[in-house]
This record gives structure tokens, C-alpha cells and sequence, in this order.
């Protein structure tokens, strides 16, 4: 697969592919994405992402520059320029930013900036680890719930697991509850009951996580304090590059993994999902 950019109408190479060095989104942070696993080359569900595409959107002020349908037709021929075909799996990723700007919080008059990315997508492990860290998700933020391109804090607590071997770091709200990993929803088995946090907590919607709560009707949303984590039977991570990956260790302390019976569960109810349609 060749990694190509959508920018201005145009298909490019990704090293072709330029925006100012005043952009708003590269300046301040100032712009919402989504990612997006492409399958035999179709995006699944991107009917949901485009959605909250337009929700994180409107949480900044920001319009997404094309119509949906637009939207989708280019999204179509970048799949097929990139030549994301039956047996690859790939990475899509829709950027819109506030546009060229001054420096500085306020934006102008340029209008935003919508750049559609697509590469390929390493496999993940089928289970993982994952540390807690103490820095909280501020569920009272003004940008709580959209997936802007503010990823700083992020950066910082991802960063901080990987010195230790871990690929995720579960951040806590001010509240003291689970909220979200760096760029998963996470659920937790106790008693048998998997439960995620309400997105009240200040977790991002995500896509996989509304999906198999869908496709686990005894699944359910509710607070999960982080004391609770060391007792947890199993702890799974959903994204939509990861579909479903649950752990085997999490602050040093063995878990089932793929093992786990809730975990097996909810990876069949995803994949039985993704073999039958792929825009739910």
C-alpha cells in the first residue's frame, strides 16, 4: 500500500502533501480527527465516525469543510489510489483543523483546513499491557468527550507506559473513576458484569465502544472507581485499530488475556460484527 493524503481535492504522495506552517491545528492544537480501521478496502464504520467527526467539529466551532456525501467520495478514491485491497488493513485518518491563522488563540478568516490521510495498519498483539497513571481527564473540560488533535497529555502519559513495556496508559477522571486510556475506551469484568465508563465520566464516544455495547446487550456503562482496578477479573481495550484488546497485566499484576471469557466474548462479537457489515 502506498501512503497517499487527500488535501485540497488533490491525492498526493505523503511527502508531498504540505499545509502552513500557520495552520491553526499545528500552532495551537486548534482541529478534531478520527481514525478509522480501513477493511478489504472499505472504511468500516464510517457512517459513526463521520458523525462524530461533525460533533467533535461543532464542540470547537469548527464546520467540516465537505458534505458528507463529498466526504465519502473522497475518501473512496483515496482507498482506491492507495490500492487498499482484500487482504490489507489499513489506517484512515480524516483531520480538520481551524485553518491558517495568527498566532495566537484566535483563528481567521482562511477557513479550515480538511486533510484525509491513509496508510497501513501494523496488527496488534491479541492481548496487552497497560499501566495506570495518576494524571486525571478533567470531565468538567470544555472539550471533554471530542477527539481533538489536543493530544499533549496524551503524549506525555503514553509515554510514561512505555518506559515500563506497556502499550497503554488508564488515565482517571477528577472524580477518582476510570475514565479512558490514550486513545482507548476500557471495560472492566467484575463479578462477571463488563461495564465501561459513563461518557458523563468525560470518556471520548468511541465508536468500538458503542458497538459492542450494542453487540453485549448484558454489557453496561457505569463509574468504575480506580481503586476497583486491582480487583478487576478482566480488563479489555477497545479502539477501532484495536477492535478488542484485553490485558494480561496491568500495573504489574497478571490478568487472562485472550483467555479471559468475557474477552473471547466480546473479540467474536466484533469480528462477527466486521465479517457482516462493515458501515453498522
Amino acid at each position: 500500500m502506498t501512503d497517499l493524503v487527500w488535501l485540497d481535492g488533490a491525492i498526493l504522495d505523503a511527502t508531498e502533501a504540505k499545509i502552513s506552517v500557520f495552520d491553526h491545528g499545528l500552532t495551537v492544537g486548534d482541529g478534531v480527527f478520527e481514525t478509522i480501521k480501513v477493511i478489504g478496502g472499505r472504511a468500516f464504520a464510517l457512517r459513526r465516525h463521520v458523525e462524530r467527526l461533525h460533533r467533535s467539529a461543532g464542540g470547537l466551532g469548527l464546520d467540516v469543510p465537505l458534505g458528507d456525501s463529498r466526504l465519502r467520495a473522497a475518501i473512496d478514491d483515496l482507498l482506491a489510489a492507495a490500492s487498499a485491497g482484500e487482504a490489507e488493513t489499513a489506517r484512515l485518518r480524516i483531520t480538520v483543523t481551524g485553518g491558517v491563522a495568527p498566532p495566537g488563540s484566535g483563528r481567521g478568516t482562511a477557513g479550515p483546513t480538511l486533510i484525509i490521510a491513509v496508510a497501513p495498519l501494523d496488527p496488534w498483539e491479541a492481548d496487552t499491557v497497560a499501566v495506570t497513571v495518576p494524571w486525571p481527564r478533567n470531565e468538567r473540560s470544555a472539550v471533554a468527550g471530542l477527539k481533538t488533535t489536543s493530544y499533549a497529555e496524551n503524549v506525555v502519559a503514553l509515554a510514561e507506559a512505555r518506559k515500563v513495556g506497556a502499550t497503554e496508559a488508564i488515565i482517571p477522571n477528577l472524580a477518582g473513576d476510570l475514565c479512558e486510556g490514550t486513545g482507548t475506551n476500557v471495560f472492566v469484568v467484575r463479578g462477571g458484569v463488563l461495564s465501561t465508563p459513563p461518557l458523563l465520566g468525560g470518556c471520548l464516544a468511541g465508536v468500538t465502544r458503542a458497538l459492542l455495547l450494542e453487540e453485549l446487550p448484558d454489557a453496561d456503562e457505569d463509574n468504575v472507581p480506580m481503586t476497583a482496578l486491582p480487583e478487576a477479573d478482566e480488563v479489555l481495550l477497545t479502539s477501532s485499530t484495536r477492535d478488542v484488546q484485553p490485558l494480561r497485566m496491568l500495573d504489574g499484576r497478571e490478568l487472562p488475556g485472550i483467555e479471559g471469557p468475557v474477552a473471547k466474548r466480546a473479540i467474536d462479537a466484533i469480528a462477527d460484527l466486521q465479517a457482516r457489515d462493515l458501515d453498522p
